[in-house]
């Protein structure tokens, strides 16, 4: 995890951006790898715990009709806590992690269910209705091996997205040079 955490602060410096961590069942370990990381304060811009579902409306901007429907395991909330980071801490990336760690269920969901998002300064339409990235995850293990593969997983989608857009914004460049084509 410390290589994948290091990736991202190391790609985010050499890109002059920046990124901002909302957590639910990973309790702040996603922004504890992140700051391990020396240097990080040149990307790192802070983080959300938001445990309490009242606190994702709140502090993130999640929609409470949508907490109320569907709870607080939903891809719909970790795409909007990954938005509402972005937001709240003026970051170019927010991602976020929401799901069930056990040992019981939540929110009509099993244990091992997880979503993590990642909301950049992209185009819209790259997975979700807010123009962010959401994956859904459904890991198996104890309860601390669960938070581990979610802090993983965020990263790791981060570092896909960062790398599309990256190869996106050279095909963009190569077009201007080739005249359009």
């Amino acid at each position: 995890m410390s290589s994948r955490a290091a990736d991202v602060v190391r790609l985010l410096t050499v890109r002059g951006e920046t990124l901002a961590v909302a957590e639910s069942l990973t309790g702040g370990m996603v922004a504890a790898a992140l700051t391990a990381v020396p240097g990080a304060s040149k990307a790192f811009r802070g983080s959300v715990t938001a445990y309490a579902t009242v606190l994702k409306q709140e502090l993130l901007g999640v929609d409470g009709d949508l907490l109320a429907a569907r709870g607080a395991v939903d891809p719909q909330v970790a795409a909007q806590m990954a938005a509402g980071v972005r937001a709240a801490l003026g970051a170019d990336w927010g991602i976020a992690t929401t799901g069930v760690a056990g040992p019981e269920p939540q929110d009509g969901q099993p244990v091992g269910t997880v979503f993590v998002a990642v909301e950049g300064p992209f185009g819209a339409a790259q997975g979700c209705a807010d123009g962010g990235k959401v994956e859904a995850l459904r890991l198996n293990g104890d309860r601390a091996e669960i938070r581990m593969e979610s802090v993983r997983s965020v990263l790791a989608l981060l570092l896909r997205e960062l790398a599309s857009e990256q190869t996106g914004n050279e095909r963009a460049q190569d077009t201007e040079r080739n005249g359009g084509f």
